[in-house]
């Protein structure tokens, strides 16, 4: 009989074992998912688990800040994992490099995933060339966090729905408010706000095939004289968000009444407004040149990698993360918006009048242009106008070395699309020039070699 030590080692070994067993014939399951959402995306996965023996999934968490180098390192070297969560806009990037694993069929014959139940906008982001590379997983847009005590003190009864409605009210603002506080923040070392602008004007931002910028259209022009406005006006500050302390303080304490941001600042202003403001801000959908506007259709997606090997499990996560069910947890776990209008039926969200201010922007959120300069593209953007904010420069000076910097940028994209037009214009040519060969020896041929059917007759006619 061993000894008691070496029973309790000679068990542990057993248990180990049996463990190892257990998993040896396991597929695993690699996703990459970024920041915190990485954190807390585990416990979900728990339970997929659960639901799902013989399937493991190994989470990597990778920084935002060198996500997108750490995927195209990985694309290189032939290492990409099953799943990733990509950002919308770099889905055309690695649509280019032909990385992604086409959906569409997955999608038809999925019980769980509903195009139709989908905000259009968002999961247009998803769709390149004609062809669906992902599904969304959360959504970001922007729109009005407001201060409904320092709108009523200065006469405004009604949240604007237009921009003349909104021109007018922060003019009431700022007239109550005085030289020393403003009517809205727009951070000027922020894109996003514009880009909404320049989304609703109506005129696409680029052109020819995204192969030139547009950015002195009548529609984009109208969005940057509206903007820098406000500026000029004197109802935003000229300032960056890292020149004020923090917004949340500022505007607690009313140095803005308005201020253009995103889903996560529900929680952030719940958490730090004074309690005897929780009851005076809210949220609202942005105005447009005419009536609601859009908005941009930011956040990330639930993408395949071609490569995978595990494409059937990782089909199995990707549509476990695209519950309703699953969706609403992970909304209140961190706070990112549903893509989907169903999770918006949980009563966690349709009860809440800080969400419901999203859900109706989420109805008329725009996808941006999908080519894979797109991040350097809006930078441009946020510089011209900067310059036109701070610098003074002209709006018209402005947007022409816009549209100058941008189409050097998408420069490679017209030299690709040149190639690809001369190679379809050869096989056109080519398959015309088969064609009329083929047709001209078939005809040859009937001249020589009657077809059946008239040597049949010659034959009854004998």
């Amino acid at each position: 009989m061993p000894a008691p030590g070496t029973a309790s080692a000679l068990l542990w070994m057993v248990l180990v074992l049996a463990g190892c067993a257990r998993h040896e014939g396991d597929t695993v399951i690699r996703f990459w998912a970024m920041g915190r959402e990485a954190e807390v995306v585990a416990e979900l996965v728990r339970e997929f688990e659960g639901d799902n023996p013989g399937i493991r999934v190994e989470i990597q968490q990778i920084p935002w800040t060198s996500a997108h180098e750490k995927l195209l390192t990985a694309f290189a070297a032939d290492a990409l994992p099953d799943i990733c969560q990509l950002g919308n806009t770099w889905v055309p990037e690695f649509a280019v490099l032909g990385a992604l694993e086409p959906v569409q069929a997955r999608i038809d014959a999925s019980a769980v995933i509903d195009e139709d139940d989908y905000f259009p906008g968002i999961w247009r982001t998803n769709v390149v060339d004609g062809t669906l590379l992902g599904v969304p997983w959360y959504v970001d847009t922007r729109l009005i966090f407001y201060r409904r005590d320092i709108l009523a003190a200065a006469g405004v009864d009604a949240l604007p729905t237009t921009w003349a409605e909104w021109e007018a009210a922060m003019a009431a603002v700022k007239q109550h408010v005085g030289p020393s506080r403003y009517a809205v923040m727009l951070p000027l070392n922020e894109f996003e706000q514009l880009l909404s602008f320049g989304l609703q004007a109506g005129d696409p931002l680029l052109r020819d095939d995204d192969g030139r910028g547009n950015f002195s259209s009548p529609g984009f022009r109208r969005a940057l004289g509206f903007y820098a406005n406000m500026f000029e006006q004197g109802w935003a500050p000229r300032m960056s968000e890292t020149q004020i302390s923090n917004v949340w303080d500022e505007f607690g304490r009313g140095f803005f009444s308005f201020y253009v941001s995103g889903p996560w600042n529900i929680r952030e202003f719940r958490n730090r407004m004074p309690a005897a403001l929780q009851d005076q801000w809210g949220t609202a959908p942005l105005p447009g040149p005419d009536g609601p506007g859009a908005g941009i259709a930011g956040g990330t997606s639930l993408v395949m990698f071609r490569d995978s090997p595990n494409k059937d499990a990782s089909w199995k996560l990707m549509e476990f993360l695209s519950r309703p069910d699953i969706q609403q947890r992970f909304h209140a776990m961190i706070g990112n918006l549903p893509p989907r209008r169903s999770t918006w039926d949980f009563p966690q969200l349709r009860e809440d009048p800080y969400a419901q201010a999203f859900r109706d922007q989420l109805e008329r959120v725009q996808p941006t242009p999908q080519v894979l300069e797109w991040e350097r593209i809006v930078q441009e953007m946020r510089l011209a106008s900067e310059r036109v904010v701070r610098g003074g420069m002209s709006q018209d000076q402005a947007v022409r070395d816009l549209d100058a910097r941008v189409d050097t940028l998408l420069e490679k994209r017209r030299w690709v699309r040149e190639q690809q037009d001369d190679a379809a214009s050869v096989g056109v040519r080519s398959r015309a020039n088969g064609a009329a060969g083929h047709l001209a020896s078939r005809a040859a041929a009937s001249i020589d070699d009657p077809p059946r059917a008239h040597r049949a007759g010659a034959g009854h006619a004998h």
